[in-house]
């Protein structure tokens, strides 16, 4: 059986603003999932949806088999099986770390919550923190007291709403390390939503792409949706495409084009070029092509306004159609 099923969700905002249109998806227990799309796509709204904490227009969640219901039918919104942690953390700036963790255990035996405090400030690496307040934490620990906060209740699915936005990419990378062990110990179905594919590759397995107005356009393994994207939007997230000159519908990633020492398939000039620390980055007006290609240069040779051969292997060309 499904785990939690989400079928058919329809949701409209006043002023006929289309955030979800019959989107439904199937996730197995212990499943890591990204939710990517862009803006106005109803990332948020979906996860409000599975929460219960906003009311659909149509459509289901099934959470076990089970309807979640939503905050038109149940008196006091959402679940303590289903978590969502925001953007913004919502931690109570009074109550220290420990406060703060344990807040929603005040209503179970005063003994369970201890242990269970005394269990996610280890798990989280928070021990040395417990009588701090917010203000006097990193982003990334701020982070990791509302996710353990969301954990207090043992949930079955927990859900993030791009909680790491405000986090420098320093404290990001270690804190999705630290989660990326910590979400695998407890066997944990999750659901992210992001604008990052980072976030997604380093924290998730598959992956849910919406497009503006809520419509899924794909699912499956990131591995997968990388290497069969089936349209500009999807691919476009994993990073720029080169349109290849005559060719309608096909492109090429960066690091899928070369520089051959002889003849290559295209002609191009070198308007830029980026240092990285694994490659230069070209870019490059390329004879025939509407707009300049971005190229992948290990060997960093080549400078601004040289004319440079490319070419590629017509097995790594992408037919998008539009």
């Amino acid at each position: 059986m499904v785990f939690l099923s989400i079928r058919g969700l329809d949701k409209t905002y006043p002023g006929d603003i289309v955030a979800l249109h019959d989107l439904s998806l199937e996730i197995q227990k212990g499943e890591r999932w990204a939710v990517i799309g862009s803006s106005g796509s109803g990332k948020s709204t979906l996860l409000r949806l599975i929460a219960g904490l906003e009311a659909q227009d149509a459509g289901e969640v099934l959470l076990d088999g089970e309807k979640i219901k939503n905050s038109n039918e149940k008196l006091v919104a959402g679940y303590d099986a289903i978590q969502l942690v925001r953007q913004d953390n919502g931690l109570y700036p009074h109550s220290t770390v420990a406060e703060n963790i344990r807040r929603p255990l005040l209503q179970y035996d005063k003994t369970y919550g201890a242990e269970r405090l005394e269990s996610l400030l280890a798990l989280f690496g928070l021990l040395r923190k417990r009588d701090a307040y917010p203000r006097q934490l990193s982003g990334g620990e701020q982070q990791k007291v509302a996710i353990a906060r969301a954990l207090s209740l043992e949930p079955e699915v927990l859900l993030l709403d791009e909680p790491f936005n405000s986090l420098d990419s320093l404290q990001k990378r270690d804190l999705l390390d630290e989660l990326n062990l910590i979400f695998r110990e407890l066997e944990l179905t999750l659901l992210m939503v992001t604008h990052d594919i980072q976030d997604a590759l380093l924290l998730t397995d598959r992956l849910c792409v919406v497009s503006p107005g809520g419509k899924l356009v794909r699912q499956g393994t990131i591995r997968e949706i990388h290497q069969h994207p089936q349209s500009p939007y999807v691919a476009g997230f994993f990073g720029p495409l080169n349109a290849v000159p005559g060719r309608e519908g096909y492109y090429l990633r960066p690091a899928d084009v070369t520089v051959p020492e002889g003849k290559g398939k295209a002609t191009g000039t070198v308007l830029i070029n980026r240092y990285f620390p694994e490659h230069d980055l070209l870019t490059v007006a390329v004879a025939g092509a509407a707009q300049p290609w971005q190229v992948a240069d290990p060997q960093r040779g080549f400078s601004q306004g040289q004319t440079i051969q490319l070419t590629w292997d017509e097995s790594r060309v992408l037919h998008l159609p539009a």
